[in-house]
């Protein structure tokens, strides 16, 4: 593969991506927060970062975990050995907005670490199985991320 094909290949990747987000923004919107698919019954929201390069607003639905009044969010890329480019968009600029069902509010991002990212991440682990074998399949500690209400 030459860095062209290598490009492209990732162009590609992207857009693919961007479509299936777009698809699960709008089946969001439409059902008040709600999706099917392989996100049904799972808690789902819609999370607005500032490209750090680009400056322009970004929109990703991901999966959250709700505790205590507390809402985090995870960089698992699936297990990839690459945080998501939106982890990378809310180091560079934590002033982040959220939809969770038909609520919109902003919101500070905030990595965890040591023992309180441990504990919250091994809660998701252990409601949706999928996270730990992310885990498992990386040699990154993937990131997770309180948001708090502004």
């Amino acid at each position: 593969m030459t860095v062209s094909d290598e490009k492209t290949s990732n162009e590609d990747a992207a857009s693919a991506t961007n479509a299936w987000n777009a698809t699960i923004i709008e089946e969001f919107r439409a059902n008040e927060g709600k999706v099917g698919g392989r996100f049904e019954g799972a808690p789902v929201l819609l999370l607005g970062t500032t490209g750090a390069r680009t400056h322009a607003q970004r929109l990703n639905p991901m999966m959250y975990l709700s505790e205590e009044d507390r809402i985090f969010v995870f960089a698992s890329k699936a297990g990839a050995d690459t945080n998501p480019d939106w982890f990378h968009n809310l180091v560079a600029d934590p002033s982040v907005s959220v939809e969770l069902g038909t609520e919109k509010f902003k919101a500070t991002a905030s990595p965890l670490s040591g023992e309180e990212r441990d504990r919250i991440y091994a809660v998701q682990a252990e409601r949706y199985p999928g996270f730990g074998e992310y885990q498992a399949q990386t040699k990154r500690t993937i990131p997770v991320v309180e948001l708090i209400r502004s």
